[in-house]
């Protein structure tokens, strides 16, 4: 039985090398290669691979986000991360999110070739190294809530101060008084200890809202 792969990495030469590797075995096929998250989706949804072989760096959605947009499509594919991502909340949230594998890049040609026939056979695997991370990154207690002290109405508020609606814009978007809002915005202000809006939109936009990074 042949194994269908779509690789799935934004640098033409990072494809192109696995492209090569994985020809050389008699029962992998490449089936389609995508650059972005979004292409990635498409190019899975059309040609149905057994496997995916995906890195978590990608512009227009990450590898976590094209995780979540795949899981419930039909003939939803196999994931094996391969990527440069070494720290262990990447680890904890494709694991979490449904990945077969995770590999770093710095993995040998075999181990890749191998997770892949395992991916296909419905295995998952992860080095010792990484078994003993996710294991121990499971253990820990989770992050504190940076948003904990506020109330849902103080939440609510400082979403739409990180969208530099005014207050008068947030009165009528939460359909109560000025005067409330204002405050709203004196509590949130004083319970995470910022200076003024603007620190309060940078503070928030740091904590609701991630970012694509490059390899």
């Amino acid at each position: 039985m042949t194994i269908r792969v779509v690789i799935a990495d934004d640098h033409r030469v990072v494809r192109d090398g696995l492209c090569y590797l994985l020809g050389q075995e008699p029962d992998i096929e490449v089936a389609g290669e995508a650059g972005d998250g979004r292409q990635t989706v498409d190019v899975v949804t059309a040609i149905r691979p057994d496997v995916l072989l995906l890195d978590l760096y990608m512009p227009g959605l990450d590898g976590h986000a094209v995780i979540a947009a795949l899981h419930d499509t039909p003939h939803r594919p196999a994931v094996v991360v391969l990527t440069s991502a070494t720290d262990d909340e990447h680890l904890v949230r494709a694991m979490h999110a449904g990945a077969t594998s995770f590999l770093l890049k710095t993995a040998p040609a075999e181990h890749v070739i191998a997770a892949i026939r395992d991916a296909a056979a419905g295995t998952a695997s992860l080095s010792p190294e990484l078994l003993t991370r996710l294991t121990q990154a499971l253990r820990r207690p989770p992050p504190p809530d940076p948003l904990q002290p506020l109330s849902p109405r103080e939440r609510e508020v400082l979403q739409l101060i990180a969208r530099g609606q005014s207050n008068r814009q947030i009165a009528r978007s939460l359909e109560i008084g000025e005067q409330t809002v204002k405050t709203h915005v004196r509590s949130i202000l004083t319970k995470l200890g910022l200076q003024d809006r603007v620190h309060a939109a940078i503070f928030a936009l740091r904590h609701q809202t991630g970012s694509y990074q490059g390899d």
